[in-house]
């Protein structure tokens, strides 16, 4: 593993090429919208798990109840694996937008990329749990795709607890500030 880096100079060093796929990962509120969309904007074409949830479901709580968002989460990662399937078969550069929290469920998506002969970035963004507090707190008086239901502290701390870091997986650390 590298030393970690900043998000200026991961940005400089990510490049669109062809059947390169970025996969974010990081906790709710590390920052993994905002650094995609800064990629989208490079030539990278963005997958949002939370954008297609929306799009797919409507708002939570208003369009489906609370109980049905696993469900959704499912139906979703599956259409933006079929989607990732098409884009890597047209050789293009992706980046996907989601948190990744689980090791398997990483190792789900590096499979894919590579029966699809595409090749994976693991980016994951580390942030402190106050950033995420504060970034979380800010996000809670929103409502779109990206925050779609507010994340309390219990939530958080929920999050913080059953994610998995990634370690020695190849990842691109980045230190969210």
């Amino acid at each position: 593993m590298h030393a970690p880096l900043t998000e200026d100079a991961a940005l400089s060093m990510l490049t669109p090429e062809p059947g390169l796929v970025v996969l974010m990962c990081g906790v709710a509120g590390s920052g993994k919208t905002s650094f995609s969309l800064k990629l989208a904007s490079k030539g990278f074409a963005r997958l949002s798990i939370d954008e297609e949830i929306w799009a797919r479901f409507g708002r939570y709580g208003l369009d489906y109840a609370p109980e049905q968002y696993p469900e959704h989460v499912a139906t979703a990662r599956e259409t933006l694996k079929d989607v990732l399937r098409r884009r890597l078969a047209a050789r293009q550069s992706v980046v996907v937008d989601s948190s990744f929290w689980s090791r398997a469920h990483r190792d789900d998506f590096k499979e894919l990329v590579e029966a699809a002969g595409g090749a994976w970035l693991l980016v994951y963004l580390k942030a402190p749990e106050p950033i995420l507090r504060d970034r979380l707190e800010a996000r809670s008086r929103r409502f779109d795709a990206n925050a779609a239901f507010p994340i309390g502290v219990d939530v958080l701390a929920g999050f913080l607890e059953s994610f998995q870091a990634p370690i020695d997986e190849g990842e691109m650390v980045v230190t969210v500030t």
